[in-house]
């Protein structure tokens, strides 16, 4: 029973996510219509995106369908940013490109996209993307068995991590190292890589509270400043105030 609902409740939100993503492809399509060829790049991009969700659907001729749906907008983005030579709209459509055709262990196709991204990404020196496509790049050639290649990828990612000390993509390499570890039914070496991860993250976010003491330390000590300056102003004010009001008296008192 217990079973029974929490698969009615999946499929309940399924649903309303999907109705949701109806919606905003109905009005970006209609947006479509209204934009020039030249313009129409980012509502593709866009359309897609809203395909690219096809992970959380169950039904297989759906998802299956969506995907299909997001290959056919992102190729459409890829010839409207190809003819402006917009290279990192390009890069958008090669992520999406490579994650569909991974999905569908299509891997010579996923393998090709993700190498232009990273190619993309070394032109323009953009070093996190070149580590998220070092990572992806890594994911598909643990899918295909490819392990010294993979392993190569994510060592790359990781000496450019550490050297640059981008402590969120160093952890982020580490989860790639678990997946392929995983891959190669090395669990203790994939325990390990999750643990480095975990240990990155925990420092990350120790740093960022540290930071936050530091800046609310920094406003509490201006806010005290400005308060006793007020004070100050207020109490020289009322001394000069009340000084006034005394001079007469103290001119007829003289007299």
């Amino acid at each position: 029973m217990k079973k029974l609902l929490t698969c009615l409740i999946f499929i309940l939100l399924a649903g309303s996510k999907l109705s949701a993503y109806a919606g905003d492809l109905d009005s970006l399509k209609q947006k479509l219509q209204l934009t020039s060829d030249s313009l129409k790049g980012p509502l593709y991009l866009e359309i897609a995106a809203q395909y690219m969700h096809y992970d959380t659907i169950v039904n297989r001729n759906l998802r299956r369908y969506y995907q299909m749906e997001a290959l056919n907008y992102s190729m459409l983005a890829l010839h409207t940013y190809s003819s402006i030579n917009d290279s990192l709209g390009l890069r958008s459509c090669y992520n999406n490109l490579s994650k569909v055709y991974r999905s569908q262990r299509k891997y010579p196709q996923a393998k090709w996209f993700i190498l232009q991204s990273n190619t993309i990404s070394r032109k323009k020196n953009d070093l996190s993307n070149i580590i998220a496509s070092l990572i992806e790049l890594s994911a598909i050639k643990g899918d295909i068995k490819d392990y010294t290649l993979a392993m190569r990828d994510l060592n790359e990612a990781l000496t450019i991590a550490v050297k640059n000390k981008d402590a969120k993509n160093e952890s982020a390499v580490q989860v790639g190292y678990a997946g392929l570890y995983r891959t190669m039914k090395d669990y203790d070496k994939a325990s390990l890589a999750i643990k480095r991860h975990e240990a990155i993250d925990d420092s990350i976010h120790k740093a960022e509270e540290d930071r936050l003491a530091l800046l609310t330390k920094r406003d509490s000590v201006q806010i005290k400043k400005r308060d006793s300056i007020i004070i100050k102003k207020k109490v020289f004010t009322s001394n000069y105030k009340r000084g006034s009001r005394l001079s007469p008296a103290r001119h007829i008192v003289s007299l």
